[in-house]
């Protein structure tokens, strides 16, 4: 079989049922891609060793019969997630070294399912980004090539969706706190789905914003999302936060058929300055939902203009909390000091040196909002904003729409350095149609669905109901089927 890096999970999946190729095949043919690949900055610890190992190991599981969906699909692990002896950075200078001793829950899962690891994934540093440009690593670059101009893949899951999109793998983990998982699967021509908060584990997930951050897919297409959310999902004991719920199955979910649904379109979302191929790409968007038989209706979500600021509030204050572990005393990077320095200067040196610029801008922002005579008048206010969010949606979902159409990203991937020495408000403007699913806690997915006038992909989210990703992966899967999305970025890596 050729192109095997090019399959989806779902027809990996059949092929090795059949014997038509081996899991050893499918992984091979990713570990020569990806070595060829260097140049897209994608993978950041390649791990051959693991991933043949594994594969012979679901060859195995498959030929006895006892194969789940996910077993022998060769994955790549966002630099987030901590994987048992393998380098897990968060692409940080502070945590050079470092290599857990335990596996994530995510991973677990996963590998459990017997899924191959091909290698960790670059992403913005502590996942505080847009553009993959604060990694340690140096950025990431997205396939997709325009002018000879080297663009973005979006962030901070950058590494995932351009390994994604270059076929250097089936599939992905990215995580997602405000907007991480599906801006860059807009950018890069990809399909990526933010859970439920609490319907995936955070356990083993290097912490941003915990209050924000949930992991999930990065796919080929919808159908490959609802396998791979099945194997990542499930409750865990060792995060409070998981809830204990039945896991639906999420594949069989895909019919397709979404005549009588109500489709929400909030008219908070079209911005003063919309670029017109982003609101065509809504208007068509809403009007293949229509024809596949939904009912369109306009909804207002009033607090949508408060959602960006009380988001970069509450982020850099949970992520200043967070980080605060990290002073080179029990692992990673520790500064060198001079004569007669004590830890107060350790801990000043280490993190000047740990943290790269953007990470330092949040921990300030963040411990400036939560200091004594700023707490009530910041952080205290932003959670009050987050309840009126949540409450909007809360209110459209009780009015009897079962999901909300929007763009994914205010415009097309744009290039390297365009934007890293502007205002770094500008960047976070990248953010302004996700953050507000990461504060009401709700599942949203990107799914691929036209280009701009320079044929770079666009993409529309779609927002669902709390603990309804199998209601959302059909919307999605009906919008995916209307759009007929089917470009692939020309190889020039």
């Amino acid at each position: 079989m050729s192109d095997l890096t090019k399959l989806t999970i779902a027809a990996a999946r059949d092929a090795m049922r059949k014997g038509d190729t081996t899991s050893a095949e499918i992984t091979q043919a990713c570990l020569t891609a990806i070595d060829g690949a260097d140049a897209l900055g994608a993978f950041v610890h390649k791990t051959p060793d693991i991933a043949l190992a594994q594969a012979k190991a679901a060859d195995d599981r498959i030929k006895a019969g006892d194969a789940p969906a996910m077993c022998g699909i060769p994955l790549g692990i966002k630099d987030l997630f901590c994987t048992k002896g393998v380098p897990s950075q968060a692409a940080s200078r502070i945590l050079q070294g470092f290599k857990p001793e335990y596996e994530s829950t995510v991973t677990t899962q996963l590998f459990d399912a017997g899924a191959v690891m091909l290698g960790k994934l670059n992403m913005d540093e502590f996942a505080m980004g847009s553009s993959n440009e604060t990694s340690v690593y140096g950025n990431a670059i997205n396939p997709w090539k325009v002018d000879d101009r080297d663009l973005t893949p979006g962030g901070s899951s950058g590494g995932s969706a351009s390994a994604v999109a270059a076929d250097l793998c089936l599939a992905a983990t990215g995580t997602d706190t405000g907007g991480s998982i599906r801006q860059p699967a807009a950018f890069t021509g990809i399909t990526g789905l933010k859970p439920t908060y609490g319907r995936v584990s955070r356990w083993g997930i290097v912490a941003f914003a915990s209050s924000l951050d949930q992991a999930g897919p990065m796919t080929k297409d919808v159908r490959d999302c609802a396998i791979m959310l099945q194997a990542m999902c499930g409750h865990d004991p060792k995060d409070s936060t998981s809830a204990d719920l039945p896991v639906p199955n999420f594949e069989a979910a895909l019919t397709g058929d979404i005549r009588g649904k109500t489709i929400g379109i909030p008219r908070e979302y079209r911005l003063d300055g919309m670029p017109a191929e982003i609101a065509k790409l809504w208007d068509d968007g809403t009007a293949m939902l229509r024809d596949a038989g939904a009912k369109v209706v306009d909804i207002s979500l009033p607090h949508t203009k408060y959602a960006l600021p009380a988001y970069y509030v509450i982020a850099p204050a949970e992520a200043s909390s967070n980080l605060a572990r990290y002073d080179g005393v029990r692992f990673g990077h520790r500064a060198k000091l001079n004569a007669g320095d004590g830890i107060t200067q350790m801990y000043e040196n280490t993190r000047a040196e740990g943290f790269g610029a953007e990470v330092q801008r949040r921990v300030m922002v963040g411990t400036y909002v939560l200091s004594a005579g700023f707490y009530d008048a910041y952080y205290n206010r932003a959670r009050k904003v987050r309840t009126l969010i949540k409450k909007d949606f809360d209110d459209a979902f009780a009015a009897g729409v079962d999901a909300i159409l929007t763009p994914a990203t205010p415009s097309a991937a744009f290039g390297i350095g365009e934007m890293a020495d502007a205002d770094p408000i500008k960047m976070y403007l990248n953010d302004v149609f996700t953050v507000t699913v990461n504060l009401a806690g709700l599942p949203g997915i990107a799914v691929p669905t036209g280009r701009d006038a320079q044929g770079l992909p666009l993409g529309l989210q779609l927002i669902g109901k709390p603990w309804e990703e199998a209601e959302l992966l059909n919307v999605a899967y009906c919008l995916e089927n209307a759009a007929g999305f089917v470009a692939k970025p020309a190889k020039w890596w």
